[in-house]
């Protein structure tokens, strides 16, 4: 936990005061606050140009501009949507293009394409220019002698990393600075009220001793078990930088063989990106994702689920759901340990920001807790993990490389961390 206090006081639009403990020593200083950056390309080459989708997600509409494009996605509100220009031209004198007329622009995700009716679109390409903003994550921090001071971060499109401190400073707060932001809010303070995740002891009623004693036996003599992580894109990993060994079940698969350096473990991974149980349910027979195939057929001892993707069902559907597949996972004699979500983009959780939200709204992980404790399933609660980072001064978006729900290898950590607090 944390042995420093902050109180943190919003004093002008770029202002803020802030009072801060570390042991003895007491200061209070005004600091101000760089505002959010803005950045500038002149004629991106927009090739190929589609025509613009307006059924599709607000990314998928069109051409994803580079200056906001993440990984597969680009990030919500990064562009300045009165300084969008486009011409058919590299040449800055040639005529616009007209919005609404030759071509249709999804501002908030930053996605263009022809309109269906322009000539314009013969060209294939456009050329724009436009400004952006990124997010950036500010730090505060208190010297060994008292003083504090404030430290910026650098900007990101998606994922701000906090600064590097000076040695001997303690960090006592940061400050998001999202895109396109006009003046401080509160919604912008995150004192670090804890430093860490405040473990407890499982009781042993949860414990993998318990809730899964095969495998667990098997860890503990040696001898060889098959794990199986099912999931969604969270569980494929493949938009990690490293994958093989910052994935959630890789991270967890390491530490577990740390634990158990008799143990003998091989690691199957099945994940399908996009998709949820039901997707997998309703593959035929021959699928390159069928059920049956791909998951019941290999009769792994463990299986561990991570399904964000079933984020969808509401409190009752999960339970009736996981209940089918309880039964057939008890069918080939596999355990099971569940995974409750990550948070994701706070509009699709339902939340208005991303401080003070411990609870987690969704009646999906309602489902899964109630369903765990009734059936005595295994269930590692990452989503309290999530749930904490505002705590410890991180708003939990800037670990998400897509900028909406793809976590980075941090992120995947809180994964691996459930996962080992039933060990």
């Amino acid at each position: 936990m944390t042995t420093n206090t902050v109180k943190m006081e919003i004093c002008g639009d770029w202002q803020i005061e802030i009072s801060g403990s570390h042991g003895a020593v007491t200061n209070t200083v005004l600091l101000n606050v760089a505002p959010s950056p803005l950045f500038k390309i002149i004629s991106e080459p927009c090739l190929p140009m589609p025509v613009f989708n307006p059924g599709a997600a607000g990314w998928l509409k069109g051409y994803r501009l580079l200056g906001v494009r993440t990984q597969e996605t680009s990030a919500k509100g990064s562009l300045l949507p009165d300084s969008l220009q486009l011409r058919a031209k590299v040449d800055l004198t040639a005529p616009l293009l007209q919005s609404g007329t030759d071509y249709l622009v999804d501002s908030e995700w930053g996605a263009l394409g022809w309109a269906t009716n322009t000539s314009a679109a013969a060209e294939r390409v456009a050329f724009a220019s436009y400004s952006y903003g990124k997010a950036r994550l500010d730090s505060v921090a208190v010297g060994p002698d008292g003083q504090i001071s404030i430290r910026q971060g650098e900007p990101h499109v998606t994922v701000p990393a906090p600064p590097v401190l000076k040695k001997g400073e303690t960090l006592l707060a940061n400050i998001f600075v999202p895109v396109r932001l006009n003046k401080l809010t509160a919604d912008c303070l995150y004192p670090v009220l804890e430093t860490v995740y405040p473990e407890t002891p499982i009781p042993e009623n949860l414990s993998a001793a318990k809730l899964i004693p095969r495998t667990y036996a098997k860890l503990l003599d040696g001898t060889p078990i098959t794990i199986l992580a099912w999931g969604d894109s969270v569980t494929d990993g493949s938009f990690l930088p490293n994958p093989t060994s910052e994935s959630w079940q890789e991270q967890f698969v390491a530490r577990l063989r740390k634990k158990f350096p008799q143990a003998k473990v091989t690691l199957i991974t099945e994940a399908w990106g996009g998709r949820n149980t039901d997707s997998y349910r309703a593959e035929p027979p021959g699928s390159v994702h069928n059920y049956q195939e791909k998951v019941l057929a290999l009769k792994p001892d463990l299986i561990i689920s991570e399904f964000v993707n079933d984020a969808g069902f509401s409190q009752e559907q999960t339970q009736a759901k996981y209940g089918v597949i309880l039964g057939e996972f008890k069918a080939i004699g596999a355990e099971w340990i569940i995974l409750t979500p990550h948070y994701v983009l706070p509009d699709w959780m339902g939340i208005p920001h991303q401080r003070a939200i411990d609870a987690d709204p969704r009646g999906y992980v309602k489902g899964l807790r109630t369903f765990a404790a009734t059936q005595h399933i295994a269930l590692a609660d990452a989503s309290l993990r999530w749930g904490r980072l505002w705590r410890q001064g991180i708003p939990y978006m800037t670990l998400m490389l897509n900028a909406i729900n793809h976590p980075n290898a941090t992120g995947m950590k809180l994964f691996g961390d459930s996962l080992m607090e039933l060990f």
